[in-house]
């Protein structure tokens, strides 16, 4: 008789059998008791487990059940991006299909949960997983080097549950923010980079570019950078820029209450301002558009948007992304922040969906509802 296979929800008593099987299948990369503990409890994750008879006991034909494997799956606040974190199966249960099982498991799960998108990452030297991920319709989209502790290369696969259209994604060069108030340098970066090889992606290019553009001041910490003052560092290199702007004021001063503060931010807005005024920058002020963004695109442009990171996480602070496609269900971003924390990793910040309606929601930041966007385009040749 085949034994049915079901999988169900780990629970804080199943962790001892969690560690055992982790610490059975592998040798290095485990994940610990209170990283377990965190997944199960509070973490935006599925840990499933396939409980089976162990062979010797079919054969005696006794009821008890053992943890033949477990499944992770971490699932990324408002994206529609799940990923294959871990599988373990037990060395006594392998060559059964248990691991073909469990992904197209991962799938259903992923569906069932919104996701269009599954990723994980592999050992560049497992040609066994490598061989069934490609067998399963998964593709790889790139390499991280250095990954495991053994400084092994992970291998980075994804398989698309809801495809794009063929040519709808455009390769742009993905960098990592390096400090937390950078995120507008970093897209600025990605952005130049896809319409000019030349652009230096190195942090020495991300502060200086931060420097330019920053609004000095934010409620707490380091300035972020504004629309202004990324449009107007885009244009001192040469690049062609479109800029929307919903908000007359200087953006950001609701948040702040320290009177020298708001001056500053008043001060730098005006500065910001005049200088535009003496650019070819075309500027409009009005809310940015999901159908504005698809202009840009098809204009061959790369759009910077404004979000709240409130849906990421969980933190209401302005965060800039790249767009880097669209199609009638989702909208697709580069988030420079890869937050570790969060179990993230470069896996999961690279051509994200977001449902166009969750896109909506996050595209308008603070009390000013602010929505705003800068775009590049090609350098001037002229």
């Amino acid at each position: 008789m085949i034994e049915q296979k079901t999988l169900r929800e780990a629970t804080l008593e199943d962790l001892p059998r969690l560690l055992a099987l982790e610490n059975r299948c592998f040798t290095g990369d485990r994940l610990n008791r209170r990283q377990f503990r965190w997944l199960i409890q509070k973490g935006h994750a599925a840990v499933q487990l396939l409980e089976l008879a162990a062979p010797q006991e079919s054969a005696e034909g006794k009821v008890g059940k053992t943890l033949a494997a477990y499944l992770l799956i971490l699932f990324h606040r408002g994206t529609a991006l799940a990923r294959i974190y871990s599988i373990a199966v037990n060395p006594n249960f392998q060559g059964q299909g248990l691991g073909e099982f469990l992904m197209q498991q991962a799938e259903v799960l992923a569906l069932d949960a919104g996701s269009t998108a599954l990723r994980l990452e592999v050992r560049s030297d497992n040609a066994a997983a490598i061989n069934l991920y490609k067998r399963l319709g998964y593709r790889q989209f790139g390499l991280y080097a250095d990954y495991y502790e053994d400084h092994t290369d992970a291998l980075r696969f994804q398989k698309r549950l809801h495809k794009l259209p063929a040519g709808q994604v455009r390769k742009i060069p993905y960098y990592q923010q390096t400090l937390p108030f950078t995120c507008g340098p970093a897209c600025l970066l990605m952005a130049m980079k896809a319409q000019d090889e030349s652009t230096q992606l190195t942090r020495q290019h991300e502060l200086q570019l931060w420097r330019e553009a920053t609004t000095i001041f934010m409620t707490t910490g380091h300035g972020g950078c504004g629309p202004r003052g990324l449009a107007l560092a885009a244009w001192r290199r040469g690049f062609k820029v479109e800029l929307w702007l919903n908000v007359e004021g200087p953006i950001f001063i609701k948040g702040v209450r320290n009177p020298i503060k708001k001056s500053v931010l008043a001060l730098v807005h005006e500065g910001f301002k005049e200088e535009l005024e003496q650019t070819d920058v075309v500027e409009h002020f009005a809310e940015v558009t999901q159908a504005d963004l698809k202009r840009v695109l098809d204009a061959g442009g790369v759009p910077l948007v404004l979000i709240s990171s409130w849906q990421f996480s969980r933190e209401k602070s302005p965060h800039w992304v790249v767009v880097t496609a669209m199609d009638e269900q989702f909208i697709y971003l580069h988030d420079p922040d890869v937050d570790e924390e969060d179990q993230k990793s470069l896996v999961d910040t690279q051509q994200v969906p977001i449902s166009r309606l969750e896109f909506s929601r996050m595209a308008c930041f603070g009390q000013e509802k602010l929505r705003t966007a800068v775009a590049i385009y090609p350098r001037n040749t002229s």
